[in-house]
Parts: C-alpha cells; structure tokens; sequence
C-alpha cells in the first residue's frame, strides 16, 4: 500500500496558498513580535508605577508628538503631500483647549478670555476647531503639491505667531497662559495625590494613561485608513497622481480630506502637550517644531503608523536624554552653561540621522530587512 499524504482542502474561494483563518490566527499568536507587543504593552501600563516625574513627562512628550506624526505621515508620507505648516495647527489646538476650557482673568497686563466650558468638551471642540482651520486652508491643499504646498503652508507658521504674540486676549502674548487641568466624570488630572498601590499618582501619572488610549486609537484609526480603500487610493495619488485620476480616484478631494485630518490631529497632540506644558508658550510652536516633525517622519519611515510613532520617540526624546546627562557627556553641557546646549547637539544628531536615512535606510528605521529576508 502506498503512503497517504493529507492535505488540507482549502474553502471555496480561498486561494491555494492561502492559510485558513483558524490556522492564521495560530500562526500570528506564534510569532515573536506578537509577543513582543504584548510585552510593550504591558510595559508601558505599569511605568507610571517605577518612573520618576522626568521620564514620564519624557514619555508624554513622545506620545502627544507620535500622534503629530501620525497625521504629517497621513498627508506627507501616505499621499506625498509636503506641509511647512503642520506647528499651526497644534498651536490651533492647544490655544483652543485654553479659551474654551479656562476662565476669563488677568494675567501680566492681558484681560484673557476664557469660556470655562468643561475641559473633556473643550478638548473635543479644540480638535474639531484644528480640523476646520486644515478645512479653511484644504481648498488650496487640494489643488497645490510638491514645494508648492509647501511653502504655502509655511505661511500658517508665520501668520499664527504674529496672532499668537499679538492677540493678548486670546493667547496671553509672550508669556502664554494657563492651561486648565483636564476632568472627566470627576476625575481631575491635576497635581493632586491620589495614593494607588502605595504610589503618589500626580499629574503626569495621571495622564500617562490619557496619553496612551488617546496614541493607541489615533494609531488604530489611522492604520484603518490606510489599509482600507482610502489608504489604497492616497498611495495611488502619491505615486500616480494621473494615473489615479484617469481610474476616478477624485484627487482633489482626497488631498484636502487628508490634510483635513492631519490637521485633526496636529490638534489633538497640541491638547495633549499644553496639558503636559500645563502652560502655552507662543514661541514653542514655530517653524523648528513643523521641521521636527518632517524630521521624525522620514527617520521612522514614510507612510507608517509605526514609523511616525518610532521617529517621534527618537527625536522627542533625543533633547530631553542629552539634558539629562549632559553631565557625563563629552561636548554637552548644560543650558545657560556655554559651550553646545542639549538642544543644539540634538538638532544635529537628528540632522544626521535624518541624511544616514536618506543614504542608507529610504524606508526609514521601520523598513529594515529582517534577518534573511531578500531584497
């Protein structure tokens, strides 16, 4: 009798290669970096508990910058659209929380206006406000590309410091103003200390968790999109903008969908960071931070959620690391100490990263080659 060899038969439908999902599902829970994501995750919930008031602020900053990132990766790395101006729009949304959330006083000369709305309304209504600002300039995002869009949305960046220095009403002028700590269902992410498991829970503890659902729906939404038919139709419009339009892809309003929602974005992560800042600063949200973000997008890797996530980390943390120790580190001393200031060594550092990337890594720190992986 001849040997018998099983095979699986495959359902209707199923191409011949293909694993059935049951068998799927085993395979993905097998894989190392299924794991390795758990692992993550479960990491980061249980920071608050071992980290000191520095690394978590750090890791805030890192977070409320990945989901900047995620929104420039929309526009500049899914749909290759260049924007200058992505700093405006995290300024839109970090002032908005302000005036809608504080109450009206004075401070250093300025009367401030405030709405004293309640602030889970005011962070909602801030992101929406950011969106209609990307929505008042979309009409030109839609029809502009390349350097022209560019420098078009570089001239956000210009027009909201003049308001921001300005409009002392709104803004608090040079010296910004107060941000309202964030309350939900009665619950206040403010300096007080709430005891859990024998740790002082502060501030940044408090939002640590606020910070985390807010990166984690951010990520899974934007990985939707660009998985879905959208994503599939900005990456045509990326690589062929005439060739999508001569299949119906309407390129016009997908370019200023996206820059619609990268601007949705952009404010979210400004609600995020005046509520770590726990004040706003004018001269924060300028041209070198639209520069940074471009910077952590082409690090990471074009067109990734987890690639604007990864640059993000890098480029935020980068300052905040080399100020830390700048003690032990040849070339860096402090600020205010002479000689190259954290700040400087991390612009360049991150400069250079960025040209090693160019050269070395187009794909960005998140496409490279797996060990045997061909090329």
């Amino acid at each position: 009798m001849s040997d018998t060899v099983e095979t699986a038969t495959a359902a209707p439908g199923t191409p011949p290669d293909s694993t059935p999902a049951p068998a799927g599902a085993l395979l993905r829970l097998r894989r190392p970096r299924t794991y390795l994501w758990l692992v993550g995750s479960l990491l980061l919930l249980v920071l608050p508990f071992y980290l000191d008031r520095f690394w978590l602020q750090a890791g805030l900053f890192a977070m409320a910058a990945a989901i900047g990132a995620i929104g420039i990766n929309l526009l500049t790395g899914s749909t290759g659209q260049l924007s200058m101006g992505h700093a405006f729009f995290l300024a839109v949304g970090a002032y908005s929380y302000c005036i809608l959330a504080g109450e009206s006083s004075t401070e250093n000369g300025h009367t401030l206006t405030g709405l004293g709305l309640p602030t889970w309304l005011a962070a909602i209504l801030a992101v929406l406000l950011a969106g209609a600002a990307g929505g008042v300039f979309s009409p030109i995002a839609g029809r502009l590309r390349g350097a022209y869009l560019g420098i078009a949305t570089l001239a956000l960046i210009f027009i909201g410091q003049h308001v921001l220095f300005n409009a002392g009403s709104l803004t608090g002028g040079f010296n910004g103003r107060p941000v309202p700590p964030l309350s939900l269902f009665g619950f206040t992410f403010d300096d007080t200390e709430v005891v859990i498991a024998a740790v002082p829970f502060q501030s940044s503890e408090k939002l640590w968790y606020v910070a985390l659902l807010a990166l984690l729906l951010s990520g899974l939404f934007a990985r939707g999109v660009l998985r879905g038919r959208p994503g599939r139709a900005l990456n045509a419009i990326r690589d062929h903008r005439i060739a999508a339009g001569v299949m119906g892809v309407p390129v016009a309003r997908y370019r200023a969908g996206v820059f619609v929602l990268s601007s949705m974005y952009a404010g979210l992560a400004g609600v995020l960071l005046a509520l770590v800042f726990q004040r706003t600063v004018p001269e924060y949200f300028g041209m070198i931070l639209s520069l940074e973000y471009l910077a952590m997008i082409v690090i990471g890797g074009l067109g990734s959620v987890a690639g604007a996530v990864v640059g993000a980390a890098f480029v935020s943390l980068l300052p905040q690391v080399l100020t830390h120790y700048s003690d032990s580190l040849p070339l860096v001393s402090a600020p205010g100490t002479g000689g190259l200031a954290p700040g400087e060594a991390s612009r360049y550092l991150y400069g250079a990263a960025v040209v090693a990337v160019v050269l070395f890594l187009p794909g960005g720190l998140t496409r490279l080659k797996k060990p045997g992986e061909k090329k």
